[in-house]
């Protein structure tokens, strides 16, 4: 990963420029300062929902400030708003800058509750309904998101492989909790090398 601080940007970016870039894989460059989706539908997993037009312009405003990554996920979402939804209607056609990352795994239900560990076929359906959702022909950065206690990751990570020599995918890497505390901070570790720290409650 390399890192460094950027010093010509315009106004524009500056906000999200201060904090210097890195690269994913040698070739995508991105501003350490990104934006996460998962609050956009909703205050909680459980609601209550936010304005979508409110979320919209919040996705706007960070591309203004130079915001160039942005993560998601299809098991964003509150009743009928997603998160993915909310993205491409804010940012397509998207920056040729724009690295979208999202995870893919045990998928959410229209209820909120949480599937079985996922397949081989759930994830390759779960990169298909990202890319449908998104309005993309591939995604720039897939995690697979697992925790200890669906066993080894090996087979469905080949599985996400399978789909980057497809083309359908450029980037892999995992996300695995490895901390939960009730009430406390529950920590992830994703294989940029960023640190994602999400409070419960």
């Amino acid at each position: 990963m390399t890192t460094t601080n950027d010093s010509d940007t315009s106004a524009a970016e500056a906000s999200a420029a201060v904090a210097g870039h890195y690269r994913i894989g040698g070739e995508l460059t991105v501003r350490r300062m990104g934006f996460g989706a998962m609050r956009l539908p909703a205050a909680q997993w459980d609601g209550p929902a936010h304005d979508p037009v409110r979320s919209v312009a919040v996705l706007r405003r960070a591309a203004e400030l130079g915001v160039n990554h942005i993560d998601t996920a299809a098991f964003y979402f509150f009743e009928d708003i997603a998160a993915n939804d909310l993205i491409r209607t804010a940012l397509h056609p998207y920056p040729d800058d724009l690295v979208i990352a999202t995870k893919v795994g045990p998928g959410r239900l229209p209820d909120g509750s949480w599937t079985d560990p996922a397949g081989p076929a759930e994830l390759r359906a779960a990169v298909h309904r990202n890319l449908r959702e998104l309005g993309r022909d591939h995604l720039d950065l897939v995690y697979l998101r697992f925790l200890r206690t669906d066993g080894p990751g090996e087979d469905r990570f080949a599985t996400l492989a399978a789909l980057r020599d497809e083309g359908l995918v450029r980037h892999l890497g995992p996300v695995r909790r490895i901390r939960s505390h009730p009430g406390g901070p529950r920590v992830f570790v994703l294989v940029s090398g960023v640190w994602r720290v999400e409070m419960q409650g």
